[in-house]
């Protein structure tokens, strides 16, 4: 999708951190941009920002894991703008910890955001997009913990590996109806990430909140602060990644990694992975299988 401008974004949690950048990005590209965020405070900081540029920005409050609100949101922008072409599926929440500690609530919370959100963005775009027959691109925010698993973050992994998977089918079903597909993995961003239990609902809070957790489940309470400041000192600037994400639109690209650094991670488990199929191999020719 080379051509992007006049056409239409729709980008969940787009109201902070990379959901915010994509917005800039794609509308300093001449896009029209919906800003679909749970934060009512966010949106209209948001708004605020873009009317000075009267840039064609629609800010609406959206609740991802709900699907009637997902709908409503979708057909308020057609009425705004007729039609959407991109589709951001980004808002995601975070919990830290290991799984033994985790609560059914930490469970429900970050898969209803992390993975169900997904799905309800792709259910109520995709078949929109194939019907308005111009064709379009689908970004699902995943993670790096989607192709590595990170002690302390279960939860997390699950959910961004269910989002890899999904993304990788979705390019195979969606590529005869002119639709691509990235699936978004970045490292440590500057976001809100580490602050995400600030939108958790109220029915799925725990006596713990372990969402500032993340990333530091291992160190001492007193050592915390520091750990996240030397996380923050080396993490990506989201604008960064909104620029990324728009070229990975445009060049109809599989994957983006916005952290190559860790490729050498992701290798270890790549070649663990044909270790295991050897090993089986082998076994099977000694029992003659």
């Amino acid at each position: 999708m080379k051509d992007v401008a006049g056409k239409v974004a729709f980008i969940t949690g787009g109201a902070s951190g990379m959901g915010l950048a994509m917005a800039r990005s794609f509308s300093a590209a001449g896009m029209k941009v919906v800003i679909a965020d749970i934060e009512e405070a966010a949106l209209e900081r948001v708004e605020a920002e873009f009317e000075k540029s009267n840039a064609d920005v629609l800010a609406l409050q959206v609740d991802v894991t709900d699907r009637n609100a997902m709908e409503q949101a979708a057909r308020r922008t057609e009425a705004a703008f007729d039609k959407v072409h991109v589709v951001c599926n980004n808002a995601g929440v975070a919990v830290g910890g290991p799984l033994d500690a985790m609560d059914y609530k930490d469970w429900d919370w970050v898969m209803g955001v992390n993975l169900a959100g997904v799905i309800n963005g792709v259910q109520t775009f995709v078949n929109r997009i194939k019907a308005h027959g111009e064709g379009g691109h689908i970004v699902n925010t995943a993670s790096m913990a989607g192709h590595m698993a990170i002690p302390g973050l279960g939860v997390y992994n699950t959910t961004k590996f269910a989002v890899v998977g999904l993304s990788e089918t979705m390019r195979a079903d969606l590529e005869p109806h002119d639709i691509g597909v990235s699936v978004l993995c970045p490292g440590v961003v500057s976001t809100g990430i580490f602050d995400s239990g600030r939108n958790r609902p109220v029915d799925l809070k725990t006596e713990n909140d372990t969402a500032s957790l993340v990333l530091t489940a291992d160190v001492a309470d007193a050592e915390r602060a520091e750990r996240l400041q030397q996380i923050f000192s080396t993490a990506l600037d989201a604008a960064l990644v909104g620029d990324m994400v728009l070229a990975a639109i445009q060049a109809n690209d599989p994957y983006i990694f916005t952290h190559p650094e860790l490729q050498t991670a992701v290798d270890a488990r790549v070649a663990a992975i044909h270790e295991s199929f050897a090993r089986w191999s082998k076994y099977r020719s000694e029992h003659g299988i």
